[in-house]
């Protein structure tokens, strides 16, 4: 169904274009640095942008046939639900952890300000459209001791 919209839209951008404007979206609220209105701000660009994808992207060729476009359209499409889902990670995990920094979430030197006592699982969110699923897998540390680590 999904080969068969974007091939049928009657649009007018290029792919590229679309996978541009995610790239941006992605970089300036869920970059290294992000807060939680950026997070929202940025999920909701998303969902604006995909819903503009299937109205007005423009795949040239048939749905039958080698397409390297439709290959394209189907790859930034599934950028974008990853996209989405990674503006949604970011915004449920209320820490700063690794080479990530929630603003919101420093210690007042500016250093990151980890929570491990309610982060310590993997996060493997499933897809919906509406209301992604988050499962968390517990992470079990037997040979490494957390502690938050400091680059002054």
């Amino acid at each position: 169904a999904r080969v068969n919209k974007l091939v049928d839209s009657d649009g007018s951008q290029s792919v590229e274009s679309f996978h541009k404007r995610l790239g941006k979206i992605m970089w300036e609220y869920c970059g290294m640095s992000r807060n939680a209105e950026g997070l929202k701000k940025g999920r909701q660009m998303i969902r604006e942008l995909r819903e503009e994808f299937y109205k007005d992207v423009f795949v040239p060729g048939k749905g039958d046939e080698f397409n390297p476009e439709l290959e394209k359209a189907m790859r930034v499409a599934d950028l974008m639900e990853h996209g989405e889902l990674m503006m949604l990670d970011a915004f449920d995990r209320e820490e700063s952890c690794g080479g990530h920094c929630r603003e919101e979430y420093a210690t007042p030197e500016g250093e990151a300000l980890r929570r491990d006592d309610e982060y310590t699982y993997v996060s493997a969110w499933e897809w919906d459209d509406n209301d992604p699923v988050l499962h968390k897998e517990e992470l079990v540390f037997e040979n490494v001791e957390l502690k938050t680590r400091s680059y002054k």
